[in-house]
């Protein structure tokens, strides 16, 4: 009978079960502001902004200094290396001032997608080389978290057997090797919106990939009460003819998970969402029709977003930079974003906590995309 070596004491896996209950409790998620020096560009570029190192310090200094009503909103805060050790224009590290915010800290440890020989132009994820390393510096210098994303697409001939193997066996071993140091990992096995597919086709492929890491999670003796699940939603491709409902979506979500993630019990699996391209308002009414989806639901569902709770920011910061007015906090009506996500967030403790019992499988209500 095979052995599962118990590498992590009681006492470690209480300490990463507690991490990922802090980041996913009630009302809170994840800002990812994890983005690249070549992301940053792009996104510096919209707006006409030099991409230095000082403008990328003062933009996520604006992020991270926000109105303190934001702080009940937000459980952890994913870095990129450069901003872990930046400072406030008061000179207090950022890792410090979110903490002090009571936000976990956590710090992206990948090192970018590179082709998958053998392969249709599919990719895996490197940045194991060092990692054990790494994550030891990282726990010395405050973060309790990290982040290591893999990409999929979507083709009539792809995600291939060989892509999802990889990278599932990839995920494992980043996620056992930051437990080992106390560092609770992010799991992301992102699958590309791109492409015409529908989303029955969205959800098998989900299924598929979510099933192969939690193999792989299980080969490498990951705790899982002491990890986050970040996955895409169910939905079609953004070139797919048929729109689909916010329920529909949902319906195909949930469904996945329920046929894929462990149910913990007494310690719920944190599942926060990546945005995948979608607007501040369409990752909100997403993210709600899931919490509100009439299937039994045993996890933590929440957001770990980037662009969907940053895209008013930014346009915030550019009008603050050509005005010289300084930029209004985030607020309800009055906020950087009136209309955006900003807005979803201070009522976010609401829409998260929303636990109605859900109707059984069958009931006519249901929106029959159940697959």
């Amino acid at each position: 009978m095979p052995h599962a070596y118990p590498f992590l004491t009681p006492e470690q896996k209480k300490e990463l079960s507690d991490i990922a209950q802090r980041i996913v409790a009630p009302g809170k998620g994840i800002l990812a502001a994890d983005e690249s020096t070549g992301s940053v560009a792009k996104r510096f570029q919209s707006i006409n902004a030099e991409n230095t190192e000082e403008n990328r310090r003062l933009y996520r200094q604006l992020l991270f200094t926000a109105d303190d009503r934001i702080s009940p909103c937000i459980g952890g805060v994913i870095l990129f290396h450069e901003t872990m050790y930046q400072k406030t224009d008061g000179g207090k590290v950022f890792t410090q001032h979110l903490k002090e915010r009571n936000m976990v800290v956590g710090i992206k440890v990948d090192k970018g997608v590179v082709p998958l020989a053998g392969t249709n132009g599919e990719t895996t994820t490197q940045g194991l080389d060092g990692l054990y390393e790494r994550c030891a510096q990282y726990k010395k210098d405050g973060a309790d978290f990290a982040k290591w994303r893999c990409v999929l697409k979507i083709t009539p001939t792809t995600p291939s057997r060989l892509a999802i193997i990889e990278n599932a066996n990839v995920l494992a071993r980043y996620a056992s090797i930051c437990q080992m140091h106390g560092i609770v990992p992010i799991v992301e096995p992102e699958i590309l919106p791109d492409g015409d597919h529908d989303l029955k086709r969205c959800q098998y492929v989900t299924e598929k990939v979510l099933a192969a890491m939690y193999k792989a999670l299980s080969d490498h003796h990951v705790y899982l009460e002491g990890t986050l699940l970040k996955p895409n939603m169910v939905t079609a491709g953004h070139s797919c003819s048929h729109k689909y409902s916010n329920q529909e979506i949902a319906m195909a979500t949930v469904t996945a998970l329920r046929r894929t993630v462990p149910p913990q019990s007494p310690v719920r699996i944190g599942i926060t969402f990546l945005s995948g391209g979608q607007s501040e308002e369409e990752a909100s009414v997403n993210l709600n029709a899931i919490n509100t989806c009439p299937l039994s639901k045993p996890w933590a569902l929440t957001f770990s977003y980037g662009r969907a709770l940053q895209a008013s920011a930014l346009k915030a910061w550019a009008a603050r930079r050509k005005t010289g007015r300084p930029v209004r906090r985030k607020r309800r009506a009055s906020q950087i974003s009136c209309k955006g996500t900003w807005d979803f967030l201070f009522n976010t403790e609401q829409i998260l906590q929303n636990t109605a019992e859900a109707e059984r499988p069958g009931s006519s209500d249901l929106p029959s995309v159940v697959y």
